[in-house]
């Protein structure tokens, strides 16, 4: 890889709404997805939001995945970045959707932290 890290941005759409509105069942869904993509989990934050959604974080030590979800559209965004590449972020994504009951979704990748060899960036800076 020429790059530090693929980053995974994903629109999820026609989830189970008791599952997007419940912090517990949100938290076990993502710590489970990064664990079967490979990663090793660090620290884990959740805040269920009233009257509805659920926002959280798991800091990976490859990086984080995190979610923001609307129970009452049925709808979640999802990131999941991993660093190096013994992580395998679309095993992430592809679980939380599964997981969330979806009925479709959209994703795109970024590669993050693209290298250049040294040359170039020092003749590029002249």
């Amino acid at each position: 890889m020429n790059a530090l890290g693929r980053h995974i941005l994903a629109e999820i759409h026609g989830c189970d709404a008791a599952i997007l509105n419940n912090r517990t069942a949100v938290e076990q869904v993502l710590v489970e997805a990064a664990l079967k993509a490979g990663a090793e989990v660090r620290e884990v934050a959740f805040h269920k939001f009233s009257p509805q959604g659920v926002s959280g974080v798991v800091v990976i030590s490859e990086s984080h995945l995190a979610v923001h979800t609307w129970p009452e559209y049925g709808y979640a965004a999802v990131d999941v970045f991993t660093c190096g590449d013994s992580v395998n972020p679309w095993d992430a994504c592809n679980y939380i959707v599964e997981q969330f009951r979806a009925q479709n979704f959209t994703a795109s990748e970024t590669l993050r932290g693209v290298l250049v060899e040294q040359a170039s960036s020092q003749k590029a800076a002249v």
